[in-house]
């Protein structure tokens, strides 16, 4: 007659499935019956960024542990893992996360482990930092330092005793 192990297997020994497939282990509450029924999941997709519109003013501080987009105006410190600052975007207060890119205005301090200044950026403040970038066209007034952690709070910059007349350049 038919066997349909017979036609999917190939070669000798047609009779011995290849391989077989476990039954499920009653749910006993024993440690094998909780491997068996523990499936691995992929990761958890990223959130997507959060974004406060052109429309949106804020007094206060902002902190996340995700990602924020800021297109509109912030009087206060913000905290995140990635910080963008969009181009009509005026932030005034102190911005501290992994990554900062820039494209507005920043009035106040930026501490970051990678900070980009793209060609519309206008900071006026020290930049605190690990790696920077500053595109031509970029304006910026204040001191740059960088530092292995620049996000220790504990961290503080001291002014260099040769470094005078900030801002009036």
């Amino acid at each position: 007659m038919f066997s349909k192990s017979k036609i999917n297997e190939p070669g000798p020994g047609a009779g011995v499935q290849p391989q077989a497939t476990p039954a499920p282990a009653p749910a006993t509450g024993t440690a094998v019956g909780q491997a068996a029924d523990y499936r691995p999941q992929a990761p958890k997709a990223k959130p997507p960024a959060s974004i406060l519109s052109t429309d949106l003013h804020i007094k206060g501080n902002i902190k996340t542990t995700g990602d924020i987009q800021i297109e509109g105006q912030v009087e206060g410190d913000i905290r995140a893992h990635l910080l963008t600052v969009g181009e009509g975007a005026t932030v005034r207060g102190e911005l501290v996360a992994d990554d900062v890119v820039i494209n507005g205005r920043i009035i106040g301090r930026v501490r970051g482990l990678k900070v980009r200044l793209t060609s519309t950026a206008r900071v006026e403040g020290d930049i605190i930092h690990k790696t920077i970038a500053i595109e031509s066209g970029a304006h910026f007034e204040g001191s740059v330092q960088r530092q292995e952690d620049p996000l220790n709070a504990a961290t503080k910059v001291l002014p260099k005793p040769s470094m005078s007349g900030e801002g009036q350049g």
